[in-house]
């Protein structure tokens, strides 16, 4: 997996990204885990490695330009993705990965353990009852909910001048028009993923009369 991983790094689709060697293993080891676990744990639907490398991991790496300020929620992030590989590559960052099933969460404590990730809070809970003071710089969703629910339930945890940053496929202007004042959709930006034949897009909403 660590020469898959490298040589996808140095893709075109993905030069943009600066990866230190440490990380590449951090994110390898992550994989492997993630394997290991979903044997016995049904945690992801995707079963091979390779496939894992593609679809969870580098699909995830590809967001981190896209993130706001240093207090980062993922919210649904399953078996912490993206939160998990996007942490890895912002050490810098504050992490937290917000799930209701409690598997997931022994999952990403386990990694966070072994990986001994200082900027990583694990914490099991349903998202609209979970409060956070001061609110964050960036609410990060993949395949959580449709864009008009991640705001209704997640509007609570944005910072004054947070962003909501959604992770999508293919783009649905039907969806769009369901963001309502306050919220506004503000960039959508296309990401290539390596070996990925599918539609990939980053959503960037805030509130309608922010900066």
């Amino acid at each position: 997996m660590e020469q898959q991983l490298s040589e996808a790094l140095r893709a075109e689709e993905l030069k943009y990204l600066s990866v230190t060697k440490e990380q590449q293993q951090q994110l390898v080891v992550l994989l492997e885990q993630l394997h290991k676990w979903n044997n016995a744990y049904n945690l992801t639907s995707v079963r091979n490695p390779e496939d894992m490398l593609v679809r969870h991991i580098l699909d995830s790496i590809a967001v981190s330009p896209h993130l706001h300020g240093d207090k980062v929620i993922d919210v649904g992030t399953g078996p912490g993705l993206p939160g998990l590989p996007l942490a890895i590559l912002n050490p810098e960052k504050e992490f937290v990965l917000l799930d209701s099933l409690g598997k997931r969460i022994s999952f990403i404590r386990q990694v966070v353990h072994l990986l001994k990730l200082n900027n990583v809070t694990a914490v099991q809970s349903r998202v609209e009852d979970y409060a956070f003071e001061g609110g964050f710089d960036s609410i990060v969703s993949r395949a959580f909910a449709s864009l008009a629910d991640m705001l209704g339930w997640c509007h609570h945890l944005l910072s004054d001048k947070g962003v909501f940053v959604a992770l999508k496929g293919q783009l649905d202007e039907a969806e769009f028009e369901q963001v309502k004042a306050p919220f506004k959709v503000r960039e959508t930006y296309p990401i290539a993923v390596p070996q990925l034949d599918a539609a990939r897009h980053v959503v960037v909403i805030s509130p309608a009369n922010s900066e």
